[in-house]
């Protein structure tokens, strides 16, 4: 049986108010597996410190280490149903029995305090938080979307041969899925063709740079 979740989850009332002189990004990067986003994550959450990670719901059972609300806000099936069917979340999928959903609360709440968002997410996942932003002037003033992916699949398929996690039939079905997922680069707002971690990281950085610098997003000097 799933603990209850049991730490405090963000407000959707909450009105606290930016102090940069730029309104706060909601950065949404995708990639096949494999395909370095996780790595690409991490090293952009350390560049940045200001940058926060959305902390993400999910019904499985916390593992060795996990801490509640700093990991993940761990729920029972019921309460994560019930937070669906009140459409607490952003997104959310079911993976191997577990699901796993993006509050809205979660999101709002950091870029009403000023700080950058960062979601580590598949692409079904960004579909879904495209679509909200459609319908919501705050998510779409702040969203931007990165998809990440290798050269090609031939590189990719080295990438997970290399892990040696996989057996060479899991490999096979990985690439599958990832045709698939590549083929939606065109739905998003940058394409970035890995390289290196270091090549990466300073091409996801100069993305952040120029879109804080958009017009619509300045705040306008005092004339």
């Amino acid at each position: 049986m799933q603990t209850p979740l049991t730490t405090a989850m963000p407000s959707d009332a909450a009105t606290a108010q930016p102090a940069e002189t730029t309104t706060p990004l909601l950065v949404t990067v995708s990639a096949p597996s494999g395909g370095g986003k996780t790595t690409l994550c991490h090293q952009l959450l350390a560049a940045r410190p200001t940058m926060s990670r959305a902390v993400t719901c999910t019904t499985r059972d916390p593992r060795p280490g996990e801490r509640d609300g700093i990991d993940y806000y761990f729920l029972d099936a019921t309460s994560f149903l019930k937070r669906v069917q009140a459409g607490n979340f952003l997104e959310h999928a079911t993976v191997y029995g577990n699901s796993y959903g993006t509050l809205q609360s979660e999101v709002l709440l950091k870029l009403r305090q000023g700080r950058d968002v960062l979601l580590n997410i598949d692409v079904q996942g960004a579909a879904a938080i495209r679509a909200r932003a459609l319908e919501d002037e705050e998510l779409k003033r702040a969203l931007i979307s990165v998809f990440l992916t290798p050269a090609s699949l031939s590189v990719l398929e080295e990438r997970l041969k290399k892990r040696g996690t996989d057996s060479p039939a899991i490999v096979q079905k990985r690439l599958s899925v990832a045709r698939q997922e590549i083929a939606q680069w065109k739905n998003f707002d940058y394409l970035l063709i890995s390289g290196t971690v270091q090549q990466d990281l300073q091409r996801m950085l100069t993305i952040i740079e120029a879109e804080k610098l958009k017009a619509f997003r300045v705040r306008p000097p005092e004339i």
